[in-house]
């Protein structure tokens, strides 16, 4: 075996141990009985100890400098790109120190979710305060002088800095601020009442996620307090939540996480249990996730097909045709939590927490008044007060586990998404007639070939320039956006 061969079989030892401590963390989200919160911080911690270990075995280094990059192809290569990084990030970060954040993150997700149920954010700001301090100290490790948040935003967008995303962000807030008081301005269409059941929706929630391409024999889909996606390769699992009053929460969340896992269920198959054999960047997964769920879920073609499905569920809901149906799944709503926002004002949440959380790493702003600074800032934001803590600053699950650099994610994969809307009907001209009878089979083959089928192969920005054919930018998305919500709202 050549060196290479052995550092690749070392290495997919190392990727298929992170895919059994990923299976931990979905258990504990949707299995785990509560009292075992504390024995599984030791099972995380145990397993991150193993997994540090293994990222900065020496012999890792010596297999690098053996292998002669240039009888490799573009994969080898670029299994070599994200093994190096990996290995020199881990270096950095002493091996006490993953521990521990294992072990005190994964305690913390508990204390979370109980301060959340009570409303009681001085329950968890001292859990909170340590795990920021924990990620400040690992934070200055890895940026050895230079931005602890750029390091963190490192492990979720490669090559990505606080700075560049605050000037992209910075090109949205007006234009989306400007649009929303025009939207809040004019007629709202009627909010969806009536109850529905909730076996039924998770019933039609997973006919959802067969539609738009998930493979039920490599996955399932349960319920959680937070929907999420999780694995990759051959066991890619999703959750859902469910509101008797609101089946667009359930529906919505499971389309969005149906994205996250499509992608990684799509990846080339050589790739697995590899360094490529993933999402290559958080931004690039949301842009999955959120082109499914919005430019294809919400469109008014897809809508339709949706509103006929539901009339068969749920019998006659209360809504009159397709049009109204589109118009009320739309509908821009005042509101509190990001993951039910609608498409106009949910980087207005993202941005706020974005600023947050680069000042709780630099030092900026305390955990003490991590609240009052929440409470204010949304305030000015969205115009009217936060009303409760589980509305507010408790309502992610993001900080309690230390994904510090992870929100600002979303918003450049909103931007990614419109960039590669915008080349999808370029190249799929039938798009919404398809849609339209519940197909979404080429568009989501559009975006396998595009996107999926790559994993890791290109650096992120790379990959969305060849999808789309230019440097992406905001300008599609911000298009889009105002072109779809002023017809709705005849502004």
């Amino acid at each position: 075996m050549t060196a290479f061969d052995d550092l690749m079989a070392f290495q997919r030892e190392t990727e298929a141990l992170a895919q059994v401590a990923g299976r931990l963390g979905w258990d504990q989200e949707t299995m785990m009985p509560r009292g075992a919160a504390a024995q599984r911080g030791e099972e995380m911690a145990a397993m991150e100890s193993v997994l540090h270990g293994r990222r900065v075995d020496p012999r890792i280094a010596d297999w690098l400098e053996m292998i002669d990059e240039g009888h490799l192809d573009d994969a080898g290569s670029a299994q070599l790109r994200h093994i190096r990084r990996s290995h020199a990030r881990a270096s950095k970060v002493p091996a006490s120190l993953a521990s521990r954040i294992a072990r005190v993150t994964s305690e913390a997700q508990g204390i979370w979710a109980e301060a959340r149920a009570a409303d009681d954010f001085k329950a968890f700001a001292p859990t909170l305060s340590e795990v920021i301090t924990l990620k400040r100290e690992e934070g200055m490790a890895l940026a050895a002088g230079g931005d602890i948040y750029d390091a963190m935003l490192d492990d979720y967008e490669p090559g990505a800095t606080g700075a560049e995303l605050e000037a992209m962000f910075g090109a949205l807030r007006p234009e989306l601020t400007r649009l929303r008081e025009a939207v809040r301005g004019a007629e709202a269409p009627p909010q969806l009442t009536g109850t529905f059941d909730e076996s039924a929706q998770m019933k039609m929630t997973r006919q959802l996620a067969k539609t738009f391409g998930y493979d039920m024999s490599k996955g399932r889909v349960d319920k959680a307090v937070h929907p999420f996606s999780s694995g990759s390769g051959l066991d890619v699992r999703i959750t859902t939540r469910t509101n008797e009053i609101d089946p667009f929460n359930c529906f919505y969340s499971t389309i969005h996480e149906v994205g996250h896992a499509c992608y990684e269920q799509a990846i080339n198959q050589d790739y697995l249990l590899t360094p490529l054999g993933a999402g290559v960047s958080m931004g690039v997964h949301e842009s999955q996730s959120r082109i499914y769920e919005n430019q294809l879920g919400r469109s008014r073609a897809f809508s339709g097909w949706l509103y006929g499905q539901m009339r068969d569920a749920f019998g006659d809901f209360g809504v009159a045709d397709e049009d109204m149906f589109y118009r009320i799944v739309n509908r821009v709503s005042d509101g509190f939590i990001r993951t039910e926002a609608d498409e106009l004002q949910y980087n207005l949440h993202v941005l706020l927490r974005f600023d947050l959380e680069r000042a709780l790493m630099g030092g900026d702003l305390q955990v003490d008044d991590l609240e009052a600074a929440w409470n204010d800032r949304f305030k000015a934001d969205f115009g009217y007060a936060v009303d409760k803590p589980s509305n507010g600053v408790l309502q992610d699950v993001h900080w309690s586990v230390g994904l510090f650099g992870y929100f600002p994610t979303y918003s450049l994969g909103n931007v990614y998404a419109g960039c590669l809307h915008e080349a999808l009907r370029r190249d799929q001209p039938e798009l919404d007639a398809q849609l339209a009878q519940g197909d979404t089979s080429h568009a989501t083959e559009w975006l396998r070939h595009a996107v999926q089928n790559h994993g890791g192969l290109y650096q992120p920005r790379d990959l969305m320039a060849r999808a789309i054919g230019k440097t992406p930018s905001e300008a599609p998305l911000l298009g889009y956006l105002t072109k779809k919500f002023s017809d709705l709202y005849e502004i």
